[in-house]
């Protein structure tokens, strides 16, 4: 089974390009699975089901959802295993710029799009300076010029990427980038021991036990404050 990791900001397309090209892939007889990953609620299971893909989801609620990812990814592959896929898509929220959900020696792709401004690819961290591919979505509403500056920017970001645009409504590019993620030659049974590419923050404070009083007696923990000039 082939072993796919999608990242990406909030609402950057990372659903309707996995279903464009989960399309291709059907067409070429390949048996696509997906788990989608969130914190608190998502939807998109219902859009795979509708779409006749087996799928499971994962809320973390109040914990990290890329922390919930990296504790859960070896039952999601047995399930695939289970399923007989073909390839097994995780989806992560990709919430945290700080985290990163991508294995090595696993494709990592990331989605990011075109309005989310052109300082958005130096904000959110390893989620595209690890990925293998980089998908840029909504072209369709910005202008070449726009295309072009925001596509050098994540290539400044991440120049080792194969970066490429995706319509996630049309399904323009969706052919093309399903001809990167299926290798024949990997077959993933288990992912134990496998290593992440990026370490995540695992440090915890008082507020993220529950704590909600502000106030220097009750921050315990991993603690930073800001350095201020006189």
């Amino acid at each position: 089974m082939n072993l796919t990791i999608f990242s990406g900001p909030p609402s950057s397309g990372k659903t309707s390009v996995i279903l464009k090209t989960i399309d291709s892939f059907k067409k070429r007889g390949l048996k696509v699975g997906v788990v989608k990953f969130d914190c608190l609620y998502t939807d998109d299971d219902v859009l795979y089901e509708k779409a006749d893909i087996p799928v499971k989801k994962g809320l973390s609620g109040g914990i990290c959802p890329d922390h919930f990812f990296a504790s859960n990814i070896e039952g999601v592959v047995k399930w695939g295993v289970k399923e007989e896929l073909d390839l097994l898509i995780s989806e992560s929220a990709g919430l945290c710029n700080r985290c990163s959900p991508y294995l090595k020696d696993v494709k990592g792709v990331c989605v990011i799009d075109n309005l989310s401004g052109i300082n958005t690819p130096k904000k959110i961290g390893p989620m595209l300076k690890a990925a293998d591919i980089v998908v840029i979505t909504k072209g369709d509403i910005v202008s070449q010029a726009e295309r072009e500056v925001f596509s050098s920017r994540v290539n400044a970001v991440n120049p080792k990427a194969f970066v490429m645009n995706v319509n996630g409504l049309s399904g323009q590019g969706a052919y093309e980038l399903s001809t990167l993620l299926y290798d024949d030659e990997q077959n993933i049974s288990s992912v134990q021991g496998m290593q992440l590419r990026f370490p995540m923050p695992s440090a915890v404070c008082s507020y993220c036990l529950g704590e909600t009083r502000i106030g220097e007696s009750y921050q315990l923990g991993n603690t930073k404050k800001m350095v201020w000039e006189d």
